[in-house]
């Protein structure tokens, strides 16, 4: 509970309202399954800032894609709000053939994931 009141004060600071885990579920794509509960959701983005604190984070479709394919092992993440669909929605069967597991979280924002991102994302 005090965590969702400091990103809400966060929130506030920056000028953007900050949407809960129920509101973000509306912009969800089709294929965002399996998406992960709101506790996995927060375990998941707490993961995703420690493993960008030790450069072990790969963004990017190319770069998820190319490391799979050599079999680098881990967890994909995937955003549940990416538009368009077309672009990610072969990397779920790529894991599934290498047996690698992957859940869907529903933002992209960075704000979310709590990583430094070098691309800009809304």
């Amino acid at each position: 509970m005090a965590r969702e009141k400091q990103l809400e004060a966060a929130a506030e600071a920056e000028g953007t309202p900050e949407r809960s885990y129920r509101e973000q579920l509306d912009y969800l794509n089709p294929i965002a399954q399996p998406l992960a509960s709101r506790k996995l959701t927060r375990k998941l983005y707490k993961c995703i800032r420690k493993a960008a604190k030790h450069k072990q984070i790969r963004r990017g479709v190319k770069e998820v894609q190319k490391f799979i394919n050599k079999g680098e092992k881990g967890i994909t993440v995937l955003a549940g709000d990416t538009l368009p669909i077309d672009v990610y929605c072969h990397i779920p069967i790529m894991c599934e053939d290498r047996s690698l597991p992957y859940a869907y979280v529903p933002s992209k924002s960075v704000r979310d994931w709590g990583c430094a991102a070098g691309r800009s994302q809304p």
